[in-house]
């Protein structure tokens, strides 16, 4: 009898994975809970398991396909002798091209912000335009009217997005004119459309090697383009004086392994400070999506983590206002190990309202961190290093050696102005400044 592989369920907001490599081929043996291929969403790359044993008699799609979630993958003869089931008609997914930072921008908000779907008439019935067709041509400047003439391939003369990426690249050759131009006196001279641009080419020298991007690279380098290109970039510094935090933890981080079998690092209270910090400033919890905002109910912390191939992820620790000291140390130490390995499940790198990144780590004093799209603010920690400074005293000034360390907050400019920006990373300074000593955990 044969049964179904099915692509399997990988988080509330997955709703496909593309193929990036089959394990078995048709005619090999599969054991139970053997890995028949590997599959990809976003950063996370993952194995399908089959749940019985049996001959690999069907792949139903083939490497680079992008495939919805709960559809059949393969189909596995387990060799009861009853005749075979036929394999089912799916609709073969089309491969995902490259992802451009327009697409992005929505891509990444679509799961969390859900609006509703306009629709116009046509010759057929009601043509709907999907969220990311009518966030493209938003962000393109196109019209409805203008998009009404798109030509679509989709099924019912739907307007895909590779019609309206081919639409939008053919109306910058050529311009088409809008309403308002067609109504203009004839006299009045249409503005030529800008010359897109492009990086320069770069030149060969003697001994030069050529490196391709892997997946993850690509993704990475699309995603910091787009969060350039679609938010204005501020960044605040704050200096802040961290002596009874590390002198707290110093005295706690023995016990708490012993007692926890957890290491106590720096994350866990630096993610303390900043849910704080939120619920005192809840407009830096927010996304942006065109003219509208929307504020988040749930505190879900990003914190960026180094892979050993040199890529970047960033897992998120979900509610993490609603955490202890001892919940949150867990999830960091969980959510970091996880990264490393690749284990990571794609629904955990999803949904993050915040961004912590720690370039202390590599030693650095302070950085300018990118926003991590849809958000609109991220915080680097600096190194945390021992200076001389000036404590003041009721007895007057004097000088001390202090453990200091630097606090980057970049924002976007669009819906977070300065005063915002700067009181926020001026406030989980505070709360670091403020740790109470005799604070038990």
């Amino acid at each position: 009898m044969a049964y179904e592989l099915i692509m399997p369920k990988m988080g509330e907001s997955i709703e496909e994975a593309t193929i990036i490599r089959w394990l078995k081929n048709v005619g090999d043996t599969v054991e139970v809970d053997e890995p028949v291929l590997e599959i990809a969403t976003d950063k996370v790359d993952s194995e399908v398991p089959s749940p019985e044993a049996g001959l690999l008699t069907q792949q139903l799609f083939g490497e680079g396909d992008v495939v919805k979630v709960g559809a059949a993958v393969a189909m596995i003869d387990n060799g009861s002798g009853d005749a075979p089931a036929p394999a089912p008609v799916v609709e073969k997914a089309t491969p995902k091209a490259e992802p451009t930072p327009v697409e992005q921008v929505f891509e990444t908000v679509q799961n969390a912000v859900q609006t509703a779907t306009p629709v116009v008439s046509n010759a057929n019935g009601e043509r709907f335009y999907s969220p990311l067709v009518l966030n493209i041509a938003r962000t393109e400047g196109v019209p409805m009217g203008e998009l009404e003439a798109v030509t679509g391939s989709g099924k019912n003369g739907r307007v895909t997005k590779k019609d309206i990426l081919a639409y939008v690249k053919d109306r910058t050759a050529a311009p088409q004119p809008t309403p308002a131009e067609t109504s203009a006196p004839a006299s009045t001279p249409a503005p030529a459309a800008p010359a897109p641009k492009t990086a320069p080419a770069v030149s060969m020298n003697k001994g030069d090697e050529v490196i391709e991007m892997d997946r993850m690279r690509k993704l990475i380098a699309d995603h910091m383009v787009m969060s350039k290109q679609t938010s204005p970039h501020v960044t605040s510094f704050v200096e802040a004086d961290v002596t009874n935090l590390v002198n707290w933890r110093n005295k706690y981080k023995n016990i708490f392994q012993e007692r926890e079998g957890e290491k106590l690092t720096f994350t866990p209270l630096f993610v303390e400070a900043i849910t704080r910090a939120i619920k005192d400033f809840p407009m830096i919890n927010i996304s942006v999506d065109g003219d509208n905002i929307f504020r988040r109910r749930d505190i879900n912390v990003g914190m960026a983590a180094a892979l050993p191939s040199g890529n970047l992820i960033v897992p998120v620790i979900k509610n993490a206002d609603t955490m202890n000291l001892v919940g949150l140390a867990r999830a960091v130490n969980d959510l970091a190990n996880r990264a490393r390995n690749n284990a990571l499940k794609p629904d955990e790198i999803q949904g993050g309202t915040y961004t912590l990144t720690n370039v202390g780590t590599f030693g650095n004093v302070m950085g300018t961190p990118i926003i991590n799209q849809p958000q609109v603010a991220i915080m680097a920690a600096g190194a945390i290093r021992k200076k001389p400074a000036v404590i003041e005293t009721e007895h007057g000034d004097m000088i001390g050696i202090r453990h200091m360390m630097y606090l980057s907050h970049s924002y976007d400019h669009r819906v977070v102005d300065g005063a915002l920006g700067g009181m926020f990373v001026r406030r989980v300074a505070d709360y670091l400044e403020q740790w109470d000593m005799n604070r038990e955990i």
